[in-house]
């Protein structure tokens, strides 16, 4: 009997408020240390934080691994399927051509003057279907050619570009990032994201990219580096060259098939929301395929179709480009798997209490805080990805519990991701990237690139503090 007694008193883990918080931010100090200075991969390292979170505040070693593997397993059932179809169709739109069909199209049809703007324009274009990373390597050449044939300082060029293509990545679903957010929020909503996103992500791209590239181009006065060599000409994915270029048109719709189903069907929900979960076949139509996955699905197969037929592309071909897509983005599913699992120890571990008591206590706004951790993540581990998991991992059991509306939600995403781009500096693999690919020395990439990525993470944040003003928290 008395043994008994113990086994149960030992199994009913009390958690200590005081405990539970240390271990929170041992975990961050914890994942930071080993991102950084140990160069751990992100997945083992949020792996290794869980355990420290669960372990630390006497939630129990068992009950921690179960945590992290179910919501290991749920986060890849919601945010995995939407990165691969994202990935897919980035990739079916390089090999066909039709990236560069928008690129060729835009630029001839605008002036000099006209072309910091223009290249904000194709970078956002580019960046809402592609990974920055995919997005950087399609953008270089042409980034190089139209700093050669205007003439143009190369920071009026590339400036604009990589403003249009981060703050993508950081605002916009189908990105991994703000996917990741949204899946840690149960009242999450991937198309009112995307109708606070994109205005968001075009306004600060369209005014922090073309202005502060004046400045830049005079603190770095340099031009189109001189040994870059911009390829061989559009090739598919068997590397043969392309033919026949897709329609502006054409290219442009393939893009937007996603945010246009998507977008549709919230408007609907918010326009008429007695008949948005009707069983209409109307409603049910809308439903069906303004869910994120069918959106994303439709695209890919719309894309494969009508451009592999325009470019005269062989089915195998362009369902190769599908393949192609896959084995880039593996880390990337990993990392974002376990920032779910990371999030569900803190969910059950009870840490939503803790930093609710906060956050209702205080006077800072819950925009604001999610962008300082954000930020703070992104500065101490280099990562943009981690950044926007981990913080939305800690302000998930909050916000659940708050009872926050989507629109609030989707404010609160789009400010992690803000936080998530803020200065870029050493321990960043996208610094180095810039550096490289524009023949940039440490100090002139900082002045360009790190403090463009400021611009744009504070530009972003004042948009929402704005609209949060207009928006019910809950």
């Amino acid at each position: 009997m008395n043994t008994l007694v113990l086994a149960e008193a030992a199994n009913a883990v009390q958690l200590n408020s005081t405990q539970l918080g240390i271990s929170v931010v041992a975990s961050i100090v914890v994942l930071i240390l080993l991102v950084t200075v140990a160069k751990l991969h992100p997945f083992v390292s949020l792996l290794i934080s869980s355990l420290v979170v669960g372990i630390g505040s006497g939630y129990g070693p068992v009950a921690t691994v179960e945590s992290f593997s179910t919501t290991f397993g749920s986060t890849m059932a919601s945010v995995g399927i939407l990165v691969g179809l994202g990935a897919m169709l980035g990739r079916v739109l390089m090999d066909t051509g039709a990236a560069d069909s928008i690129v060729d199209t835009l630029l001839s049809k605008t002036s000099t003057k006209m072309i910091p703007w223009t290249m904000a324009l194709i970078g956002a274009l580019i960046g809402l279907p592609m990974f920055f990373e995919v997005g950087l390597v399609v953008l270089v050449p042409v980034i190089i050619l139209i700093t050669r044939r205007s003439k143009l300082p190369l920071m009026r060029v590339a400036i604009p570009t990589l403003a249009g293509l981060s703050v993508m990545h950081a605002c916009m679903p189908p990105q991994p990032g703000p996917l990741a957010a949204l899946s840690c929020f149960k009242n999450g909503s991937v198309g009112i994201t995307m109708m606070f996103g994109l205005p968001i992500a075009v306004i600060t791209a369209a005014l922090v990219g073309p202005l502060f590239s004046k400045f830049a181009a005079k603190w770095v006065p340099v031009g189109a580096p001189e040994n870059f060599d911009t390829g061989k000409g559009r090739v598919d994915a068997d590397g043969n060259p392309i033919a026949t270029k897709p329609p502006f048109a054409l290219s442009v719709l393939c893009i937007l098939v996603p945010a246009i189903l998507m977008l549709g069907n919230a408007i609907f929900e918010i326009v008429a929301p007695d008949q948005a979960g009707s069983k209409a076949v109307y409603a049910q139509v809308l439903a069906f395929f303004g869910k994120p996955a069918i959106a994303l699905a439709t695209a890919v197969i719309f894309a494969m179709i009508v451009l592999g037929r325009t470019t005269h592309m062989s089915w195998k071909t362009v369902n190769d480009s599908l393949k192609a897509a896959l084995p880039p983005i593996a880390g990337i599913l990993l990392i974002v798997g376990a920032g779910g699992g990371y999030k569900g120890v803190l969910v059950d571990t009870g840490i939503g209490d803790i930093i609710g008591k906060f956050v209702e206590s205080s006077a800072i706004s819950i925009f604001l805080l999610a962008w300082l951790i954000a930020a703070f993540v992104r500065v101490a581990t280099g990562s943009a990805t981690v950044a926007i998991i981990t913080t939305a991992g800690i302000l998930g059991p909050v916000v659940d519990q708050m009872g926050v509306t989507a629109p609030a939600i989707a404010l609160l995403v789009i400010a992690i991701g803000a936080g998530s781009v803020f200065l870029s500096h050493v321990n960043d693999a996208g610094f180095w990237l810039i550096k490289e690919y524009f023949g940039l020395e440490v100090g002139e990439t900082f002045k360009t690139w790190t403090v463009l990525e400021c611009l744009l993470s504070v530009v972003v944040l004042a948009l929402v503090m704005i609209c949060s003003i207009f928006v019910p928290l809950v």
